[in-house]
């Protein structure tokens, strides 16, 4: 095999790709073989039809066609580590010249990992908001708290909003009743928004036993697009009762005697909390400094594909909430092409993201443990709702499991950016960022 590479931009190459028809003999040996067993002549044992058969009934073209495909991408592999070529994505190929018993000429254009000049990481500064807690801040989270251990108190009034409501549903279009559109004794927060567009106005002022009729569009089905008129019935009205704060709710909401430790626990949690958000902003404008020191570009074809997958992963979701693309688009209003755009800025951000921490991973010669890569599973296999065995043996079937170690070494390449960057905040104070990363895992823990 011979084989040359012309550059064609920093990120892409072109490989020129000569095979001897000689070095093509294990491939069409195997063509053979494939073809042979697909199929049935009669006198002849499945798997045992001679060559001369094949190319008689099958033609030999297509037995040359297969061995040709079966024979191109260890080729490509082979003119890879030849020219020591670091590639991204999947190569684009032409065949230029083939013939019977004669050599194979083909190009192969695929987009490389560019060399990428290092900033020294130490010049690199970043200044994050500085840590305040306002007391309004906890009173937030203590009001949540009220809020899970509230009760509910039936009233003989009107309903307000923020009540809660029993009620019954019944949709028409033109008389004729919308299939699924019936729906008795539902629990509604009025005011929450959570059921049908105009459902809540018409909530307001309504009491038990009072029947109204409003319009509205639908947004699925079979009436999709079309005005419904809607039948609503309130069977009850409950109004929300928050417990008294005071020792006694401390005592019920938590592990704590006193509305004080209570509240001094809240604090500690916002306080956690906001030291992981100054990670992340640290996070994101070292990166951001980074990349834009190094001046990355981006391989258009990467960065093809992941907005590809991104987009069709963004199709999966809106499928599991019984969503379209269309629907996502009239509710942001947004036009498909704003959000290719958007999805496009967002993949090429991440693709250099992803070089950059390549490249410092390799110049910091950052390894990855079995136990850190096994965490790594684990913690996967968890999020994923797997056992962490069935989600590494599911990695390794769809050839995923090198990507995960990748992102695994890359968090590593993450590290050592933040340990050499220098962290201030707002006020002039320099951050540390051991006490940082301790917030991050108590909050972690705290999580789990």
């Amino acid at each position: 095999m011979k084989s040359t590479v012309e550059t064609l931009s920093p990120t892409r190459v072109r490989l020129a790709i000569e095979v001897p028809f000689a070095e093509l003999e294990p491939s069409l040996r195997k063509a053979y073989r494939e073809i042979g067993r697909q199929v049935t002549v009669p006198g002849f044992r499945q798997g045992k039809v001679p060559t001369a058969v094949i190319d008689q009934r099958v033609g030999r073209g297509a037995v040359l066609n297969e061995a040709v495909q079966e024979a191109i991408p260890e080729h490509i592999l082979a003119a890879v580590r030849e020219h020591d070529l670091k590639t991204l994505g999947r190569p684009e190929v032409e065949i230029t010249e083939f013939a019977d018993r004669e050599p194979l000429k083909f190009t192969a254009e695929v987009d490389v990992r560019p060399e990428i000049t290092l900033p020294d990481l130490s010049t690199i500064e970043v200044t994050v908001d500085e840590l305040k807690i306002d007391d309004s801040e906890v009173d937030e989270q203590v009001n949540g708290l009220r809020e899970r251990f509230a009760t509910l108190k039936t009233v003989e009034r009107a309903a307000a909003e923020g009540d809660y409501v029993q009620l019954d549903l019944a949709a028409t279009v033109d008389g004729e009743e919308v299939p699924g559109g019936s729906a008795s004794n539902i629990s509604h927060e009025v005011g929450s928004k959570q059921l049908l567009p105009g459902l809540d106005e018409v909530l307001v002022g309504m009491s038990a036993g009072d029947t109204r009729t409003f319009t509205t569009q639908l947004v699925g089905g079979d009436f999709a697009g079309r005005d419904a008129d809607v039948e609503v019935t309130v069977r009850t009205v409950k109004e929300k009762e928050l417990p008294e704060l005071d020792d006694e709710f401390a005592g019920m909401a938590s592990e704590f005697d006193s509305l004080e430790e209570l509240r001094n626990d809240l604090r500690e949690r916002v306080t956690r909390g906001k030291k992981v958000e100054q990670i992340y902003a640290a996070r994101d404008k070292a990166l951001e400094q980074l990349v834009a020191a190094a001046e990355v570009p981006a391989p258009e074809g990467v960065v093809k594909e992941e907005v590809e997958h991104r987009k069709q992963a963004m199709v999966d979701q809106l499928e599991r909430i019984g969503a379209s693309m269309e629907e996502y688009l009239s509710a942001e209003e947004k036009t498909e092409e704003q959000i290719d755009a958007e999805l496009a800025e967002a993949a090429t951000e991440g693709v250099k993201i992803q070089l950059l921490l390549d490249t410092l991973a390799d110049a910091e010669d950052v390894q990855v443990s079995d136990d850190e890569f096994g965490h790594e599973i684990v913690h996967r296999a968890q999020r994923a709702g797997m056992a962490p065995q069935q989600y590494y043996d599911q990695l390794v079937r769809s050839g995923a499991a090198p990507a995960v170690f990748g992102d695994v070494r890359r968090g590593k390449a993450l590290a050592t950016v933040l340990e050499k960057v220098k962290i201030t905040d707002t006020a002039g104070n320099e951050i540390n960022l051991d006490e940082l990363r301790e917030a991050g895992e108590d909050e972690h823990a705290h999580e789990h």
